[in-house]
């Protein structure tokens, strides 16, 4: 990990989520399921992409605003693992849900307290 991101919980927790992410869509693809590992693939390591992207924003409103678009990847990334949890013969693992809404709660509180201060 880039020296700058070590002491950046959002960062830290974002990449934790994207290699389980890898691991789940690799999974996934395993059982056949190559559509919806594709789209859980995409959205879900967008997230911490557009995460790293606002670490080098150009302006504060840049920065809301990439840290905006990785929270409506983490939505998608939401919807995508909730239609696996519930539908039947679909593998889900909870600890993936779990890491996502902590980085949920992260962004949300950043892009509030962004908000505020700018």
């Amino acid at each position: 990990m880039r020296k700058e991101y070590e002491n950046n919980p959002v960062v830290k927790n974002a990449i934790e989520l994207s290699l389980m992410i890898i691991k789940y869509a690799q999974q996934l693809e395993n059982d056949r399921k190559s559509v919806v590992a594709r789209q859980i693939l995409k959205s879900g390591t967008s997230i911490e992409a557009n995460i790293i992207e606002a670490q080098s924003a150009e302006s504060k409103s840049d920065f809301i605003h990439k840290m905006k678009i990785a929270d409506k990847e983490a939505h998608e990334t939401w919807y995508w693992l909730y239609l696996c949890e519930q539908s039947e013969g679909y593998h889900f693992e909870e600890s993936i849900k779990t890491k996502l809404d902590e980085v949920m709660r992260l962004l949300n509180a950043i892009i509030k307290t962004s908000k505020t201060n700018s």
